[in-house]
């Protein structure tokens, strides 16, 4: 285990200032390269102490830009479109990359690493995921995936995929009843 001394707030690690224990290979991989954390030497501790005032006013900025953007994107909801099978479920998945790239497209800056996926998304419907902004201030996006825009607009109504599906069939059925009352005319 090495020590560390937190830069900022790492979720399910600790807050800015505090010196923590990690495995090596996290330290030397994600906290070092990434500036979130220093090795906890003397002369680290020394520099932190000396620099903590700069970086809590660094934080602090950065957070209050974090919760401004928070509050605009507060009840974004965006569209994939993706091909699944008659059940629901996806030929494959929807990746924290997708929705970046949709959360892009509805006109909001982030980051792929941003978007915090709990479990993949392997199925039609609307879904939850949460965007974390800064390590203190996170927002909640709608994700509406569906396999065609239709099918979005019917699930954000809040119709199922196997209702959506049902209605489809119905208008299938009606429209194949009229093609057959049209070819009884021309006989």
């Amino acid at each position: 285990m090495v020590d560390v001394i937190l830069l900022e707030r790492v979720e399910h690690l600790g807050q800015m200032g505090q010196v923590v224990k990690v495995r090596p290979g996290f330290a030397r991989n994600f906290l070092l390269p990434q500036k979130k954390a220093l090795r906890a030497t003397k002369a680290n501790l020394g520099f932190f102490e000396s620099q903590r005032a700069v970086l809590e006013a660094n934080n602090l900025r950065m957070k209050e830009e974090a919760s401004a953007v928070a509050a605009k994107m507060d009840g974004l909801a965006v569209i994939v479109i993706r091909q699944a099978g008659e059940t629901g479920q996806l030929y494959g998945s929807v990746s924290g990359r997708d929705v970046a790239d949709a959360v892009i497209a509805g006109g909001f800056t982030v980051e792929r690493r941003q978007i915090v996926l709990d479990t993949p998304i392997k199925t039609l419907g609307l879904h939850r995921v949460r965007v974390s902004l800064h390590p203190e201030v996170s927002v909640q996006v709608t994700v509406n995936v569906a396999q065609s825009n239709d099918e979005a607009a019917a699930q954000a109504r809040g119709l199922t995929h196997a209702e959506i599906a049902a209605a489809a069939d119905a208008d299938d059925e009606i429209v194949e009843s009229t093609d057959d009352a049209g070819s009884d005319s021309e006989i």
